[in-house]
């Protein structure tokens, strides 16, 4: 398997957040698009970054200062547990108000305030589980 968030497991994630009808049926609805890096707590920057038009990746790989709509960070063992165990709403809430999910850029609250959003941002973990 491959490091989590190096260029081979983003473009693994890529390949099935494409392949994953209900998380890009839902993005597509609303439009979504996105520059999104993924990354440890404590680094300087995400280690990997998706690109997201209408709901559909349309690339993905190692992080390479592209400009971010969202920059989320945890510890390394948090991802791994999410991976293992996607959270739910409650448990994404605690996470954040906690300081074990951080956002570097991008708008936790209103994300979770919208259904539209925050249904799919929890999907992405049980996609990061096939990757």
């Amino acid at each position: 398997m491959a490091e989590l968030f190096s260029d081979a497991w983003m473009k693994g994630f890529m390949e099935q957040w494409n392949s994953d009808p209900e998380l890009t049926g839902s993005l597509e609805q609303i439009g979504f698009g996105s520059v999104i890096g993924y990354g440890f707590e404590g680094e300087d920057q995400p280690r990997g970054v998706i690109s997201v038009e209408n709901g559909k990746a349309v690339s993905a790989g190692a992080y390479n200062g592209e400009t971010l709509n969202w920059d989320i960070r945890c510890a390394e063992a948090q991802w791994n547990k999410w991976i293992g165990k996607p959270p739910g709403m409650m448990g994404l809430g605690m996470a954040f108000t906690s300081g074990k999910m951080k956002f570097k850029v991008g708008d936790y609250g209103a994300m979770l305030k919208d259904p539209r959003m925050a249904a799919p941002f929890i999907k992405t973990f049980s996609v990061m589980g096939r990757v």
